[in-house]
């Protein structure tokens, strides 16, 4: 699953109605960390490119509002979903600033690959070389 955060009641309502109009059907939930979204990862890209430029818009939104203190819009945290060996699943704080570039760059579905790598590495480490693995 794709997951993405709100830190807005209001943005989050929006997202949801936007993606509901791109025929999607996301899982949506509230948690301490904010408003959440959850969408399958198997998207046609030109629908991904759509939902990540309005995710986009909605966070820049979300931060002017942090920036006036209005509203609700008063938590300004992002996160990644860690997928432990043992079926856990934690979230690992990240600076938001940093999120965002990184989402620029990448999609979610291709972060959480790389946090999976590094959960992996770190589970099962293995001394050897790249090459001879």
């Amino acid at each position: 699953m794709l997951d993405y955060i709100l830190f807005d009641e209001r943005s989050w309502r929006d997202f949801i109605d936007y993606l509901r109009q791109l025929g999607l059907e996301p899982e949506v939930s509230v948690g301490d960390e904010g408003w959440l979204v959850a969408l399958p990862e198997d998207l046609d890209e030109a629908i991904d490119a759509k939902i990540e430029a309005c995710y986009d818009r909605l966070l820049d939104r979300d931060e002017i509002r942090i920036a006036a203190g209005e509203g609700e819009a008063h938590r300004h945290r992002a996160g990644v979903n860690v997928n432990l060996g043992d079926g856990r699943v934690v979230q690992a704080p990240v600076d938001p600033g940093l999120m965002r570039r990184l989402l620029a760059a990448v999609s979610p579905g291709e972060l959480g690959e790389f946090v999976d790598a590094i959960v992996a590495a770190v589970e099962n480490p293995d001394d050897r070389p790249l090459c001879q693995r």
